[in-house]
This record gives C-alpha cells, structure tokens and sequence, in this order.
C-alpha cells in the first residue's frame, strides 16, 4: 500500500452536522429527562439547585469536549501503537471545532474504533452514571456528548464502506479523512 497514490477523501458537510447535532441532542435531552422522571420522580426545581445544575453543567461539558478529543490521541495510541510524538490537539476556532489527529496514517479498522471511543467514554458512560445516582446533570451532558459524537460516527460511516486494511490518514486541519487503498495482488 502506498501514500503516492491519488486518494479517496471523505469530507463531511459541517453545516449539516451541526443541525443534525442540534436535533439529536434536542432528542437525547428529552429522552434521557424523560426516562429519568419514570424511573425516580424526584426532580429538584428550587432556583438554587438550577443556577448550581447550570454552573456544574457548563463545566463538566468543557472537561468532557477535552476529554473526547484527548481519548481519539489515547485510542490512536492504544489501538493503532501511534507515538506521542505524531499526535497533535486543539481548537479550530474558524469551525467551531476541537480535534485531535495524528501525523501517522491507520488501518481502517484501528481508524474506527479511535473514532468511536470517545463516545463510549464521554458520552455513555457520564449518562449511565447520571441514571444511577439520579443526576439530572450527569443525564443531560451524557445526551449532549453522545449527540456530539455524530462526526465521529459520520466518519465511521463512511469507512466502513473500506476494506480493513485501507490506510486512513486524518487530515490536520479540516473534518476530512484521506483513504488509501490496498493494492491488488497480481497472481
């Protein structure tokens, strides 16, 4: 497999994400609150269990966003043995956009599970955790990280359209991935 190759390039529709991310938390929000309020019936409305719901909220969000990008670097690491070194993290203020890359093109399989360990880890599992100890606030940044995965599983869309073994490479700065696919064998 070979890099000198003309690539597939799989671009995904920023705009169009962000709509369908507005939808699905919308969705998820509604849902999970919903689900909640059956199983426990117990909500606290009073002003200042809001205001500190807010304030909580605001800041487990911000720890998650960073904590998504960071476990996409943990899963190329993990998954696809990536150096340190080859890993790069931030903010696109032009998209409204963190990420999180690596320099170092992957096997398509190792690709997609880097893609979608953030959303276990960031989205599911603070929304389990908000059921089982009855946090409204927990529940609802668990849906807004799980709806903020959609790029991640648009992405994993896309590749699984892709043997296993086709090289992906990220790109650095735009939500786009580069396929590079395996060379026939001549027999």
């Amino acid at each position: 497999m070979s890099l000198d190759t003309e690539p597939i390039v799989i671009e995904l529709d920023i705009k169009k994400l962000m709509m369908d991310n507005i939808v699905i938390t919308s969705g998820l929000v509604i849902l999970f609150v919903a689900i909640q309020y059956i199983c426990f019936k117990d909500f606290d409305f009073s002003f200042w269990s809001m205001i500190s719901g807010v304030i909580l909220f605001a800041i487990l969000y911000i720890v998650l966003i960073i904590l998504h990008e960071a476990f996409h670097l943990i899963g190329f690491m993990v998954f696809g043995g990536v150096p340190f070194k080859s890993l790069k993290y931030g903010l696109n203020l032009e998209l409204g956009v963190a990420y999180a890359t690596t320099e170092q093109p992957l096997p398509n399989h190792t690709m997609k599970k880097a893609l979608l360990l953030p959303f276990w880890t960031t989205g599911v599992l603070p929304t389990i955790a908000g059921f089982y100890f009855n946090s409204t606030v927990l529940v609802v940044v668990g849906a807004f990280l799980i709806a903020g995965a959609v790029g991640d599983f648009a992405m994993y869309k896309e590749l699984r359209k892709y043997p296993k073994n086709a090289l992906i490479q990220d790109d650095p700065q735009f939500p786009k991935l580069y396929v590079y696919m395996p060379e026939k064998k001549i027999t």
